[in-house]
């Protein structure tokens, strides 16, 4: 015989209120331990990037640095905190993320690109103090 359930309610025999309260609770501890650490990292990286678009390169080094804490192996962190140390003229800081980027995706297209580009911006300033150290020798 079909049990007729008045609305909103809902009635297994096999599982009783104590059941669902644990399962229920069980899947809560499983989501904030898997589920919470990824959107709060997404919205660091998020907000660096935002941080960036406005010029705020302190910011966005200090988002990126606290996604890096959480996350050592995150390449967009590494990869954008390379950029804003670019951007803020900190060469040797900037090799150093591109290449810990690199490290963890080898073959990310974005971070090759955007170290090649790091690279060749880099060469005409060599050059030119090459230049200049031998101009210097020759007065």
């Amino acid at each position: 015989m079909t049990e007729v359930r008045k609305k909103g309610t809902f009635k297994s025999p096999a599982m009783s209120k104590t059941t669902l309260a644990a399962i229920a609770l069980a899947f809560l501890g499983i989501s904030l331990v898997f589920g919470c650490a990824g959107p709060r990292l997404k919205d660091q990286v998020g907000f660096g990037i935002w941080a960036a678009d406005n010029d705020l390169w302190d910011e966005a080094v200090f988002r990126w640095k606290k996604v890096l804490d959480q996350d050592p192996q995150s390449v967009a962190a590494h990869n954008n905190l390379a950029v804003a140390y670019e951007k803020k003229g900190l060469w040797e800081d900037a090799r150093k993320e591109y290449e810990a980027a690199l490290k963890v995706a080898p073959d990310n297209p974005w971070v090759k690109l955007n170290f090649k580009n790091f690279k060749d911006n880099l060469k005409p300033e060599k050059s030119d103090k090459k230049g200049k150290a031998a101009q210097d020798e020759n007065k």
